[in-house]
């Protein structure tokens, strides 16, 4: 008696990939690590994927320098973006960006992050002065920065955002600063911006100025001078900044503007007298 054959077997689904598994849009990780080298500071570790484009820059004295290229448009909505920097014991470290950071929509109105994460070892610094992030009209961006420092290390983080491209308001955009040091918590804060932000545009927040940011300085020397108190600026119109001592060895810089030239002369001139 014949037997009918049987369909061969289908060979077995590949399981998703994280990035499938995460959903659409760019999924990409940028890793730097700074080390002390002789008398100086290498870079064992220089990674970047998707949008990033890591460069070296030319080194100032001991203090490796890196430069962060955008190679394509990010974020877009549905994008994922994480950037690590580690200095190790003894390395100083440099990190700014090649030029403004565009949040925009993209093809889905799913939100993107983009998360750093700095550790900052013994002895250690790093500096982290990127370009400014620019919020358009119909983003929506959640953006974090998570900083652990050792008790000697050092920090100069510097933000600058912008509320919407000229003639328009801003997008959806969250941000979330966590700094610990000696793993005890030094600054928590957390700001939202644009549509569906209660009171975002009023007095208490951002008013009429379009252009925030700030400025950390975390540094051991300050627990035996800590600065005082001071507000930069004598018109609210164009713009003010203030300088306070935080509980711990370190400032806050915070500043508006109507525009970055104004915001970027109110937190230059605030730096120099920290």
């Amino acid at each position: 008696m014949s037997r009918a054959a049987l369909p061969p077997t289908p060979p077995p689904t590949p399981a998703p990939t994280p990035a499938e598994r995460a959903g659409p849009g760019v999924h990409a990780t940028a890793r730097i690590r700074a080390v002390r080298m002789g008398g100086g500071t290498g870079l064992p570790v220089l990674a970047g994927d998707g949008p990033f484009d890591l460069r070296r820059a030319r080194p100032h004295g001991d203090q490796a320098r890196v430069c962060i290229l955008g190679v394509m448009s990010a974020p877009l909505g549905g994008d994922r973006l994480r950037i690590e920097a580690t200095a190790d014991r003894n390395a100083h470290l440099h990190v700014t960006t090649a030029a403004a950071t565009i949040a925009l929509r993209g093809p889905t109105t799913a939100h993107a992050t983009y998360d750093v994460h700095l550790n900052v070892a013994e002895h250690a610094s790093l500096l982290w002065v990127p370009q400014p992030l620019i919020s358009a009209a119909r983003s929506n961006l959640r953006q974090s920065c998570t900083v652990d420092l050792a008790p000697t290390a050092r920090l100069l983080l510097r933000e600058e955002i912008v509320l919407g491209r000229s003639g328009e308001g801003p997008g959806r955009l969250s941000t979330h600063l966590t700094v610990r040091r000696d793993g005890h918590p030094l600054l928590e804060q957390q700001t939202r911006y644009g549509p569906e932000a209660s009171g975002w545009d009023g007095p208490a927040v951002v008013a009429c100025h379009r252009a925030v940011g700030q400025i950390l300085i975390v540094d051991p020397a300050l627990d035996r001078q800590p600065p005082h108190t001071r507000l930069f600026g004598d018109d609210p119109a164009t713009g003010q900044a203030v300088l306070t001592p935080l509980a711990g060895p370190a400032i806050l810089i915070t500043a508006l503007a109507p525009n970055t030239l104004h915001l970027r002369r109110l937190l230059d001139a605030a730096h120099l007298i920290a």
